[in-house]
């Protein structure tokens, strides 16, 4: 994908949000966590963020992206700040991978982000309009704020077992 002139690029790293303008290209590489992309066409706004549990017991007053109830209500506060309504976004759902393969269980991590971002999103009267997630293996993920477009790659477990056994042959 090429990186137009005036472009900044994030890559975010777990627990990590990002929003801005069009002229923001945000990435992240998701295993068992789970990204929420919030696109305003109009405004060519958008936000992505990358967390890696449902929610913590002990809320200490500091919101923490790492959590799902948390980093989505950093996320609506930026959109507030920004002037725009949470209604008025493309709102999708990408992650919850299951990186044990065979170990795909009713109370694996990934399926319980995935259901956590689903009910929050819910809870406060948003609608997921795409969501890529489940399954086995990583994705990795880029999202143009211009376009609204999100590029997605999830390899196959096939092809992921096929270069860790390339790595450790000699």
């Amino acid at each position: 994908m090429h990186k137009p002139d005036g472009v900044i690029d994030v890559f975010l790293q777990p627990g990590e949000l990002y929003f801005g303008d069009r002229y923001t290209r945000i990435r992240t590489l998701l295993g068992s966590c789970v990204s929420l992309v919030l696109w305003h066409k109009a405004e060519c706004l958008g936000g992505m963020c990358h967390y890696m549990l449902p929610s913590r017991r002990n809320h200490n007053g500091q919101f923490d992206g790492r959590y799902a109830d948390e980093a989505l209500h950093l996320l609506l506060k930026e959109i507030r700040n920004s002037g725009t309504q949470p209604n008025d976004y493309r709102i999708s759902l990408f992650g919850g991978g299951n990186m044990f393969a065979g170990a795909m269980t009713q109370q694996s991590i990934g399926l319980m982000n995935v259901n956590a971002g689903l009910e929050l999103l819910a809870a406060h009267g948003l609608q997921c309009h795409f969501k890529h997630a489940g399954g086995e293996g990583y994705r990795n993920l880029i999202f143009e704020v211009c376009s609204g477009d999100v590029s997605l790659r999830q390899p196959s477990p096939q092809q992921v077992a096929s270069r860790q056994y390339e790595a450790k042959t000699p």
